[in-house]
């Protein structure tokens, strides 16, 4: 059993596996940007590396970035270990239709932002409210009744998540998220 051992560890959830997190070893959240090539099943391929290995991936977006050389952003947001994190970054790496692999978080210097389509329903003061909020954080109003608005936000995850957390009381109804996107900053590219 886990409490007999002599160890100051806990379990740590990687979607449908364990494993055991030092607490020295601090979780970290983390983006990665992939460059790939655009060919059929490679993004099976990549969530199929995470998922055999019980790694979590807590966003995950895909685009064609260059159409004529092919080439496909792979934007996978992992919470894990320092040391789970150079394991995934190495695993990558070995995929054959990988040309290059990003820690953006590690390198600092990038921008993120993630879209959320957010359903609230309401009426008389909720929905003045609503609007108020929805004007305040720079969202912009994309479907609209008499019984419910359509709010379409852009931002960090952060942000996106402290209006979800507003429009709660306010009578909210449903939420789609994207994934995160994210590009390093300067002149250079992936």
């Amino acid at each position: 059993r886990l409490e007999d051992k002599k160890m100051n560890a806990h379990l740590q959830p990687t979607g449908s596996a364990y494993f055991i997190a030092k607490e020295n070893q601090e979780i970290e959240r983390h983006t990665l940007s992939v460059l790939v090539d655009n060919e059929p099943g490679i993004l099976a391929r990549v969530v199929g590396l995470f998922s055999a290995r019980g790694y979590n991936i807590e966003s995950l977006t895909v685009s064609e970035t260059e159409h004529g050389r092919r080439l496909s952003r792979i934007t996978v947001v992992v919470i894990a270990t320092p040391k789970t994190l150079v394991q995934i970054k190495l695993q990558l790496e070995r995929l054959v239709p990988v040309h290059r692999v990003h820690d953006l978080t590690a390198e600092g210097n990038y921008v993120e932002r993630e879209l959320a389509l957010i359903k609230v329903a309401g009426k008389g003061e909720a929905r003045a409210e609503t609007l108020r909020l929805t004007d305040a954080l720079n969202a912009k109003i994309v479907d609209a009744t008499t019984e419910h608005f359509i709010v379409e936000i852009t931002g960090k995850t952060a942000k996106i998540d402290q209006f979800i957390s507003l429009m709660k009381p306010l009578g909210l109804v449903e939420i789609c998220h994207t994934g995160v996107a994210a590009m390093n900053r300067g002149p250079q590219g992936l």
